[in-house]
C-alpha cells in the first residue's frame, strides 16, 4: 500500500491576490516573481515541495481576467489546463480589496470553470491583516453556506500569518500516490526561464504605464564558464519603437540601471557571478501574434 501523498495543487485568483507570494511562502524560497503590479505571472510556474511522507506540486497561475488580446487568451488557457491537471484547487481572494467577494465571484470564468470543477477547493482569504475580525467572520459564514469549499482559511501571506494552516488542509485532500519528481527537484523549469523572469520582474519594478505589459524577455545565449563569469545575453522584446526608446532611456541610463539591478538579482538566484548583456528588439504587436507567442513559449497543448 502506498503511504505517500503526492499531487498537483493549482493556486488561482484575480491579479494581485497574492498567489505567487503564497507559493513562495509554502515552498520556503522564491520561485515566482512578485511585484505590486497586477498580471505579473504570465505562465504556469511549477514549484515542488518534497518531504519524506509527501510531495506537493504547486501550480502558480496567471490572474483570472477577461482576455483583451491573444497573449491573455493564452494565459486563460494556462489557468484552464492547471485546473484539469490539479488534484486540489486553492482559490485566493483579497479580502481587503474585495471585502464581500463580488469582484472574484462575479467573474464568469470563476463561476463557470473554477467553481464547477469537481476538484476539492480551499478558499484562501488573503490580506486578512488589512480587514477586521468582524468582516472575516462574515466572509467565512457567507462562503460556508455556499458549500463550495472544503476549507476556508484566512491568511496574511506577507506577514506569514496562518500560512502554516494551508499545508495540512492540502494534504488532507491530496491522493495517495508515488512522488512525481525526485526529492532534489524544486521546479520543472530551467535556469534560463528563471533568469528571464528575474529580468522581467526588474522591468515591472522600474518602468511605468504600458511598458511592462508590452515586454517579453528571451534568453538568447547562456554560457556557463569554468573560469570567469557566466555569460548571459537577454533580448527584451517590445511592440513599438517608442517603447524601445523608453526602455533604453536618455544616453542609455535606464537600461544601465535595469542591467545593474537584474544582474545582482540573477547572481543572488544562481549563486555565482554573471556578465549580463541586455538588448532591446521591436516585434510589432507580438502579444497578438500566434507565431511570436509560440516562439516565446505560450502555446498550450490540447489534452
Amino acid at each position: 500500500m502506498i503511504n505517500i501523498k503526492s499531487g498537483y495543487v493549482s493556486i488561482l485568483g484575480l491579479p494581485n491576490a497574492g498567489k505567487s507570494t503564497l507559493m513562495n511562502a509554502l515552498l520556503g524560497q522564491k520561485l515566482s516573481i512578485i511585484t505590486i503590479k497586477p498580471q505579473t505571472t504570465r505562465k504556469k510556474i511549477i514549484g515542488i515541495l518534497s518531504e519524506p511522507e509527501y510531495q506537493i506540486i504547486f501550480l502558480d497561475t496567471p490572474g483570472v481576467l477577461k482576455p483583451a488580446y491573444l497573449l491573455q487568451q493564452k494565459m486563460v488557457a494556462a489557468i484552464e489546463q492547471s485546473i484539469k491537471d490539479s488534484d486540489v484547487i486553492l482559490l485566493m481572494m483579497d479580502c481587503h480589496e474585495d471585502p464581500v467577494g463580488n469582484k472574484l465571484f462575479n467573474q464568469q470564468f470563476v463561476q463557470e470553470i473554477i467553481l464547477r470543477s469537481s476538484k476539492p477547493k480551499i478558499l484562501i482569504l488573503n490580506k486578512a491583516d488589512l480587514s477586521t475580525q468582524e468582516k472575516i467572520s462574515f466572509l467565512i459564514s457567507k462562503f460556508e453556506k455556499l458549500k463550495l469549499f472544503k476549507e476556508i482559511i484566512p491568511t496574511a501571506v506577507t506577514l506569514n500569518f496562518n500560512v502554516e494552516s494551508i499545508k495540512p488542509a492540502i494534504l488532507h485532500y491530496l491522493p495517495y500516490h508515488p512522488k512525481y519528481y525526485p526529492d532534489d527537484i524544486i521546479a520543472d523549469a530551467n535556469e534560463r526561464f528563471f533568469v528571464s523572469e528575474i529580468i522581467r520582474e526588474k522591468i515591472l519594478e522600474q518602468y511605468k504605464e504600458e511598458i511592462p505589459y508590452s515586454v517579453e524577455v528571451v534568453i538568447a545565449d547562456f554560457k556557463e564558464r569554468e573560469t570567469g563569469k557566466d555569460f548571459i545575453q537577454a533580448e527584451i522584446v517590445v511592440e513599438k519603437e517608442t517603447q524601445k526608446a523608453i526602455l533604453i532611456g536618455k544616453d542609455g541610463e535606464a537600461i544601465k540601471k535595469l542591467g545593474k539591478n537584474a544582474r545582482k538579482a540573477i547572481e543572488d538566484f544562481l549563486g555565482r557571478e554573471v556578465f549580463l548583456d541586455l538588448r532591446v528588439k521591436v516585434r510589432k504587436n507580438w502579444r497578438s501574434n500566434e507565431n511570436f507567442l509560440k516562439a516565446f513559449g505560450y502555446s498550450i497543448d490540447d489534452k
